[in-house]
């Protein structure tokens, strides 16, 4: 029998109880990994998922939109699994806030995508770098997204700044750790089929979504689940600081 590829490997997945989460731990469980499911706040669906791939995985509760959330989590991720050989920084949210608003209300959105999108990413990186190097090696897959290269809309801005600083964190890990056995890699989506996309479809319609994908759909979840359980393979070190583009051929510069 073949050896599935990502056998023997414990991999922290954010914001996994649902959507694209759902799916890359559905993908990595698949492919041999032990899926380490973070949730915030949607235990039921964190439960269903790990009895969806038959218990073989571990569960963390915590809030990432807390300053230390993201060190608790690690805390608590690295007491189950002992040895974590990846993480995927999954968890995101994506805030409306126009420049009429109000300054504090427009302090108080930048502040809390960044924290949730960047701050907690950059801070369980911080770790999992820390882990990796005092144990032969590690990777980091950050979900970034197409609106970091090309900017975003005009009533979303901190979304596409939070993903750009992503795509940029994930370039200096790779070089500054490679030789610690270290290899990053960020992912950056176009339209997904999630309840983000289902929203936007619902308000404008899907064609006002899909106008400047070539292929004229959205990507799937398990299209990205597929792609980050490719990139988690030992064979794929040459991938360190790529982005990796997931957007149907929708122009990105």
């Amino acid at each position: 029998m073949q050896l599935k590829p990502l056998a023997g490997q414990n991999v922290l997945v954010t914001g996994a109880s649902g959507g694209i989460g759902a799916a890359i731990v559905t993908g990595l469980a698949e492919a041999g990994a032990r899926p380490i499911i973070h949730f915030g706040r949607d235990r039921t669906a964190a439960e269903a998922l790990l009895a969806r791939i038959s218990g073989e995985g571990l569960l963390v509760q915590a809030d990432l939109s807390q300053p230390g959330g993201a060190f608790q989590l690690w805390r608590e991720a690295e007491t189950l699994a002992g040895r974590i050989h990846a993480v995927v920084n999954n968890a995101g949210i994506r805030t409306e806030v126009t420049i009429d608003a109000d300054p504090q209300v427009w302090a108080d959105a930048w502040q809390k995508e960044f924290q949730v999108n960047f701050f907690a990413a950059a801070d369980l990186c911080k770790e999992a770098v820390r882990h990796f190097k005092a144990h032969g090696g590690g990777r980091v897959i950050n979900m970034a997204s197409r609106a970091g290269q090309r900017g975003y809309a005009a009533d979303a801005l901190p979304y596409g700044a939070t993903k750009a600083a992503l795509i940029n964190l994930t370039k200096s890990i790779a070089r500054s750790f490679a030789g610690d056995g270290v290899v990053a890699i960020a992912i950056a989506p176009g339209w997904v089929q999630t309840d983000m996309a289902d929203n936007f479809v619902e308000k404008f319609g899907k064609q006002a979504a899909v106008a400047d994908i070539p292929i004229g759909e959205m990507a799937l979840p398990a299209e990205i689940a597929e792609l980050v359980a490719f990139a988690l393979r030992p064979s794929q070190r040459s991938l360190n600081g790529a982005t990796l583009d997931v957007n149907g051929g929708s122009y990105i510069r």
